[in-house]
């Protein structure tokens, strides 16, 4: 198949996932059937038309308000812009060949990229990991580790590998929890630290997540420190951190990690 074309169907597939995102981020919130309902303006409720949700030129032809009320749409046009550009990275840095086990997983790959930005928008927002999406994934992060082990020939070692990364990840947060008694950390990300564990799927990419984790999160907290914006008692959404770190060590951990053996070997 032409490369052009997949990346072309991709980033349609991505503006069309990415609407969805914003759409399905504010209904949890206001507790709407994400399903059945249509799509609707938050501030006059006036239900919106075809031509007012097409994913980010709808809303620049609109000016970012709304076509009834005039008031500003609170969706951001680049959420719509984010997940098409991961979608296209993800093919382009995909780590294993694009057959067997490897188009399966790039398969699930994608799914889990909508999971996880509309986790990591709904936490940014109100400091929450909903069950409602966390429990989906982790259940098909389950059945990728299964379909590698019994289906496509990985043998039992890839089952033990993502089960020691899920407890590193999720034990971790949990230890976390149980010691501050939730003060310090939510149990939203001891259900999330399961998934990302499952898919980093060994020892050193799961230390290699909460490693990019942690970097990132010192390099968004410090300025905000530094220039009075935040102190030591402001709350610092993790897991949107967390999801960064895995999209990293999911396309690029090996290389990574296989660039720091190879200093350690030159030493």
């Amino acid at each position: 198949m032409n490369p052009w074309f997949v990346v072309l169907f991709l980033i349609f597939l991505g503006l069309c996932f990415g609407s969805f995102v914003n759409a399905l981020v504010w209904r949890l919130h206001q507790g709407r059937d994400w399903v059945k309902e249509r799509s609707e303006c938050p501030h006059c409720h006036h239900i919106l038309a075809a031509k007012d949700l097409v994913p980010v030129f709808s809303w620049l032809y609109l000016h970012g308000k709304c076509r009834y009320c005039h008031k500003p749409i609170p969706d951001s046009p680049i959420v719509e812009l984010l997940l098409p550009l991961l979608f296209v990275i993800s093919y382009v840095c995909w780590p294993q060949p694009l057959y067997g086990f490897g188009l399966f997983a790039f398969g699930l790959w994608l799914i889990f990229l909508v999971g996880f930005l509309t986790l990591a928008l709904y936490d940014l927002k109100w400091f929450l990991l909903p069950d409602v999406v966390v429990f989906p994934l982790v259940g098909l992060a389950v059945i990728q580790v299964l379909a590698r082990t019994f289906i496509f020939d990985g043998g039992w070692h890839s089952l033990i590998s993502a089960a020691l990364g899920a407890a590193i990840i999720s034990g971790l947060f949990c230890a976390i929890y149980v010691v501050s008694k939730g003060t310090w950390i939510g149990f939203g990300d001891v259900k999330l630290g399961v998934v990302l564990g499952l898919l980093a799927g060994g020892v050193l990419p799961a230390l290699l997540v909460l490693f990019v984790a942690s970097v990132l999160g010192t390099l968004i907290a410090l300025p905000l420190v530094l220039l009075k914006k935040a102190d030591r008692k402001s709350h610092l959404p993790f897991g949107p951190l967390l999801i960064v770190g895995t999209v990293v060590v999911v396309l690029f951990g090996q290389i990574i990690i296989d660039w720091y053996s190879s200093l350690l070997y030159a030493m």
